[in-house]
């Protein structure tokens, strides 16, 4: 029997943290020391109060039903945190809970889109904001994020598009770009959202990851943004519950309730002990999530910093927890670079192309090693000579 398969499959190919996984492992069994900078999973452990929280509601064999809705409590927990991290005020019928932004981001489209409406993506950007809607048959249109207008959508080149268009994805501080988004560019993005008819969906991943005196901001707190705004809000990197899968979609009341009863039909609600581990989560101290920023932000100066001193000119991230640099003079093919660089270095990056068309001739590194072994690194790639070609 010859199988066939959905013609979608054709544009889910073997990904690029695929083929550098198996990279790394040849390595590995060659007994070579390898540095992986490739793939954004927080090092750092979950707060304490975070696993005690879940350990103590695993123990209770009443949180092995179906969850069917979210904790009041953790409802509560949204709230709290939003008005004293960002100062917006959420009502409880504003806030969702998804299985980390990922997941809210590949499905939230089949509830806005039917067959051929535009969505509009960036280019470069991360690839589930272009995937998501794919899956929903949405045509996608890619905006460029380019240099010369520093890495912000050109709102009045977009217009005729905007006015055809369902929704549109931004994310500041962004995954890849590692750039932030001036407060001056969201009060310019709602009203002019309003005048297209136009969704606005914001991953905010990383608001808790920035640098240098930079403020992370929700979009929800410019004013009119409840009105076409929606925003993801995820805690696998503020707090390092990657596994737990614990994310939200807020802000537009008709928006979360469409998605919501979209959602009914394919889940039966969060594990409860997660849900209890987001609540310590949301409802703890600010101090460890600043410490862990400060962290970050010692990998950053010691990878950006440290490849500009031996003559690679990568630079600061401004907020996440990457760092993108152009690749190095003498190479154009940034794939057939990162696997140079791994074969003479040990040091896993990612290619820019794997983000988009514009995210070509650039890298992407993680900062997901201890600041020696960033160093280690550094030196790895002054000794292996890789650029002076």
């Amino acid at each position: 029997m010859e199988l066939h398969f959905a013609s979608r499959m054709k544009d889910y190919e073997e990904g690029i943290f695929q083929v550098l996984n198996e990279k790394k492992n040849e390595l590995e069994r060659q007994g070579r020391k390898v540095y992986n900078l490739s793939v954004g999973t927080p090092d750092f452990k979950p707060q304490q109060r975070i696993i005690d929280a879940v350990v103590s509601a695993a123990g209770k064999p009443e949180n092995y039903k179906y969850a069917l809705r979210d904790l009041p409590e953790l409802t509560d927990a949204v709230i709290s945190r939003y008005q004293k991290r960002y100062g917006v005020q959420l009502e409880p019928e504003e806030i969702m809970s998804v299985y980390g932004s990922q997941e809210g981001i590949a499905h939230v489209g089949l509830s806005l889109c039917d067959e051929g409406d535009i969505v509009l993506v960036p280019d470069p950007g991360y690839p589930i904001f272009a995937i998501g809607p794919s899956l929903a048959g949405a045509k996608l249109v890619t905006y460029p994020l380019t240099e010369e207008n520093h890495w912000l959508p050109d709102l009045e080149a977009l217009g005729e598009t905007a006015d055809k268009a369902k929704f549109m994805i931004v994310s500041y501080p962004m995954n890849p770009i590692c750039k932030c988004a001036p407060h001056s560019f969201y009060e310019e993005l709602i009203p002019w959202a309003k005048a297209h008819e136009l969704v606005i969906i914001h991953d905010n991943a990383y608001s808790d990851i920035i640098y240098d005196g930079r403020q992370g901001i929700s979009i929800l707190s410019i004013p009119g943004a409840k009105e076409v705004c929606v925003e993801f809000y995820s805690l696998s990197k503020s707090y390092n519950y990657t596994g737990a899968r614990m994310g939200f979609l807020t802000g537009n009341r008709e928006l979360v309730q469409n998605f919501k009863k979209l959602r009914s039909q394919i889940d039966y609600g969060t594990f409860l002990p997660v849900q209890y581990g987001a609540i310590a989560a949301l409802t703890g101290p600010d101090e460890p999530v600043l410490l862990q920023c400060e962290e970050y932000r010692k990998r950053r100066d010691a990878l950006c910093g440290g490849f500009r001193s031996i003559g690679w000119n990568v630079p600061d991230s401004e907020g996440t927890m990457f760092a993108w640099a152009p690749v190095p003079e003498g190479f154009e093919d940034d794939t057939a670079f990162v696997m140079e660089l791994m074969e003479k270095t040990g040091v896993l990056c990612t290619p820019g192309s794997s983000f988009g068309e514009l995210g070509k001739g650039h890298v992407r590194f993680a900062l997901t090693l201890p600041v020696e072994t960033i160093r280690e690194a550094v030196e790895a790639v002054r000794r292996s000579g890789i650029l002076s070609r």
